[in-house]
């Protein structure tokens, strides 16, 4: 099924119908991205405390950065 048999076939559903699919794409938009932000703390922490990482402010980043 093509992007675009997608759309036909939603734009045929009822209007509450397309409105309940919306919120449940952007809910599962939502616990995917928020799965994802957990996986990237998780890997963060592991860097940290394998010592791979540097603490510093933003501008202290970005003068190491530009050096």
């Amino acid at each position: 099924m093509s992007f675009n048999d997608v759309l036909e076939a939603v734009e045929k559903l009822p209007q509450e119908d397309q409105e309940t699919l919306i919120e449940i794409v952007c809910r599962r938009q939502i616990e995917r991205r928020r799965a994802q932000i957990v996986k990237e703390i998780a890997a963060s922490r592991r860097a940290y405390r394998a010592g791979k990482t540097k603490v510093g402010t933003p501008a202290q980043i970005m003068r190491e950065i530009l050096s």
